[in-house]
């Protein structure tokens, strides 16, 4: 019976904004939520009234980290997915993954907020929303709760430490092609490069503060804006003397997977999204007009825009980082390899940061007393080591790497996970013929779609 299943309901009306009200059955309006607080009834609990933080987040700060959250290197394999669609296609595709990527982001954050008020818990992680989610759901699934919040941090880290083994590829290739130039042996040293990276890489990462890695953080956005601007130079300067007529404007139905796999991995930042929501004290990050929306129409825009001034400029010859493209002969160009290496290898540091320390919450209690440190340096050690094996492994494969990783890991937690969580939280308020179950069931085909047909491309 309807009745009788769980659901995330309060049976008291309230008022955030003067606006929205809820009667009795009705599911949280998250609009509510997120919007102003200041005539709420004191017996409706409000996620960031109590919210202690001693530097919260801005609208505008929000808005930065979003942005910088999902637009690091992926963006440089955008051209090579035009190429693999298409001008017309790439282009449309690419604002529609960006929707896709916004709309899920969207009812994570929505589920993660009522679960909140549910509980009465200020903010919480992805994992700890999945599980509480889990927790507070249809009484079959409760038992499940601490597999669903272990099976998203396995998710993470993977998706974490394979998304820095991309950049020990991206520098080792970065290098190569820099050096080569000089040293024309030099273009068979991938491998001898990433044996380097992973000495220096290996000291550098046993940092274990993060605010010790904000520098390395402003020299790796520093380095990264230089070489997107030289790039885009480049492209604009070579667009001037290329026919569009000469670019394909659609290939074939086949070619979909291996795009769509490398748009998601580009643009997809869904894992540093709760934190910054959960970094706010006011309610301005969704909604219309919310940082969300305003951070991820920049992020579309920078994606499509590099993607088809890439793909136009170099056309078949686009490679799986457009940097790859840029001559080696001209010193701007070798300034876009540098500096490409350099944001990358401070950008490894911070990515590994955050995986490493979901480990060591999980491993902790069982280190004896003491040896703490020690075990530090070796699931740093280890962690690094095992980043860069699958680097190695790739070696020049770029692509097929940035296509497995979109295809499995980020069809998982971007486009799986929170339609599951929607269901659950909305159990009891799926709308009129069940729009929502409709819409989530959508979207987990589309995930379970782009896992299998993404994987088989890649590999």
């Amino acid at each position: 019976m309807r009745s009788k299943k769980q659901s995330f309901t309060l049976s008291h009306d309230i008022n955030y904004n003067s606006r929205s009200t809820l009667n009795n059955n009705e599911a949280i309006d998250l609009s509510s939520i997120s919007g102003s607080c200041e005539t709420m009834r004191e017996n409706i609990y409000n996620p960031y009234e109590h919210r202690i933080l001693q530097h919260p987040n801005t609208y505008f700060g929000a808005v930065v980290h979003i942005a910088k959250g999902s637009l690091g290197t992926g963006v440089l394999a955008v051209p090579r997915a035009f190429k693999t669609a298409g001008l017309l296609v790439g282009t449309i595709g690419t604002v529609l993954v960006g929707i896709l990527c916004t709309y899920n982001v969207h009812l994570l954050v929505s589920a993660s907020l009522k679960i909140c008020v549910k509980t009465k818990t200020p903010s919480l992680g992805f994992s700890e929303s999945v599980e509480e989610i889990f927790k507070n759901g249809p009484m079959p699934i409760r038992s499940w709760s601490k597999f669903a919040k272990i099976f998203v941090e396995i998710a993470l880290c993977l998706t974490y430490y394979l998304a820095i083994a991309v950049y020990a590829v991206f520098i080792s290739e970065s290098l190569t092609k820099l050096v080569s130039f000089y040293h024309p042996p030099a273009s068979s040293w991938n491998l001898y490069f990433i044996l380097v990276l992973f000495v220096l890489l290996v000291v550098c990462c046993q940092i274990r503060e993060l605010k010790r890695l904000v520098p390395f953080s402003v020299v790796a956005n520093m380095a990264m804006v230089t070489a997107f601007l030289i790039t885009l130079y480049y492209m604009c300067e070579r667009m001037a003397k290329v026919n569009v007529a000469e670019r394909h404007l659609a290939t074939s139905l086949s070619a979909i997977p291996s795009y769509f796999s490398t748009v998601l991995f580009a643009m997809e930042g869904i894992g540093t999204i709760l934190p910054v929501e959960n970094s706010m004290s006011e309610g301005r990050f969704l909604g219309f007009g919310g940082a969300l929306n305003l951070a991820m129409a920049f992020v579309v825009t920078c994606h499509t825009t590099i993607g088809f001034c890439g793909y136009y400029a170099f056309g078949e010859d686009t490679k799986a980082a457009i940097t790859q493209n840029l001559p080696s002969d001209e010193i701007p160009a070798q300034v876009v390899q540098g500096c490409i290496s350099a944001s990358m290898f401070f950008t490894f540091m911070l990515n590994h940061h955050v995986p490493t320390e979901i480990l060591w919450r999980r491993l902790q209690p069982y280190v004896p007393t003491g040896k703490e440190g020690v075990a530090q340096v070796a699931l740093r050690s280890s962690t690094v080591t095992f980043a860069m094996l699958v680097a190695a492994a790739a070696n020049k494969n770029l692509d097929a790497l940035m296509d497995l990783v979109g295809a499995v890991f980020f069809s998982i937690l971007g486009l799986f996970v929170p339609a599951v969580v929607d269901i659950l939280v909305n159990w009891s308020a799926w709308g009129r013929y069940h729009w929502r179950l409709l819409q989530d069931g959508v979207l987990i085909v589309m995930a379970l779609f782009a896992l299998v047909s993404g994987t088989y491309y890649a590999l």
